[in-house]
């Protein structure tokens, strides 16, 4: 049982369940593979405030993990333990490698203590949980993750707890994948990919249960538009309560609910094959 309910004891402790995180293997994280990581509590580089209701939270060090693989192709490396990681909702794997390096990767389901992983560039190999290759070698219809956008690039689709993308067919240039939104898009052959879903699916299944787990996770309380200030947001001011009097935007004054946002002049817009689904573009009612 990978999520616990536990008596209500509490009022904080009534609503919340607890992630149990069995797939964890090892508690304390390799020391070469940290990195300090500095709180920027929502602000850019000036100092200006660019995504609200962030701010404080418990300290964490960042763990560098390896998206990228092409440095280790040819080179056996077997499975020292899964970690939990602060920085991410899926679990980590640390892999040591034949010839003493060792690197962390996205740890996905099935992968356990003591199985090996390989990856590679130019052939093919065996398509095995953890095996990193381009996606010319991989079997249509297997689940992967950790997929790159362009070659070379490092993983960038499919990362979070319990997320895979299907492969379903391939041409001269590109293979094709089904998102988890719904989305169906091309990717260059030549990318690279993770065979396997990505772990720790309970993830989405917990409930916090009281406001200072959030405060830890470093979220703030979000204030609504409208009780704002017409100078501080589009749908704050006027005289006592009022809805607004305009369609629902964000700060910055883009659509939010309903209504394209996409540029369709992006470099990418011919690569994708269908929409994700989703009430903003009319899949869904």
């Amino acid at each position: 049982m990978a999520i616990r309910v536990y008596k209500p004891t509490s009022a904080g402790r009534r609503n919340a369940s607890v992630n149990m995180n069995e797939a964890i293997t090892k508690k304390k994280p390799e020391k070469t593979l940290l990195k300090p990581l500095n709180k920027k509590g929502g602000r850019n580089h000036q100092g200006k405030i660019t995504v609200r209701g962030r701010g404080g939270g418990a300290k964490r060090m960042y763990r560098q993990i390896d998206f990228a693989r092409r440095d280790r192709d040819g080179i056996v490396g077997t499975v020292v333990g899964i970690e939990y990681d602060p920085n991410r909702s899926c679990h980590i794997a640390l892999i040591e490698y034949a010839d003493g390096v060792k690197r962390y990767i996205l740890a996905p389901n099935g992968l356990t203590d003591g199985n090996t992983v390989e990856s590679a560039t130019g052939e093919a190999i065996e398509p095995t949980v953890g095996s990193c290759m381009q996606l010319k070698h991989i079997p249509s219809g297997m689940n992967v993750h950790c997929v790159e956008l362009r070659p070379d690039g490092g993983g960038k689709l499919c990362r979070s707890a319990g997320m895979y993308a299907r492969l379903t067919n391939k041409d001269d240039k590109y293979a094709t994948l089904v998102m988890p939104s719904g989305e169906t898009r091309r990717v260059p052959i030549e990318c690279r990919a993770t065979v396997g879903t990505v772990g720790n699916s309970d993830h989405q299944q917990r409930r916090l249960g009281k406001a200072g787990l959030s405060r830890h996770l470093g979220r703030r309380p979000k204030t609504r538009g409208v009780a704002m200030s017409h100078h501080a947001h589009p749908l704050g001011g006027g005289d006592g309560r009022s809805k607004g009097g305009r369609a629902p935007v964000s700060k910055s004054g883009t659509l939010s609910k309903g209504g394209g946002t996409r540029n369709r002049k992006k470099p990418s817009q011919d690569l994708i094959i269908r929409r994700r689904k989703s009430k903003r573009y009319g899949q869904l009612k």
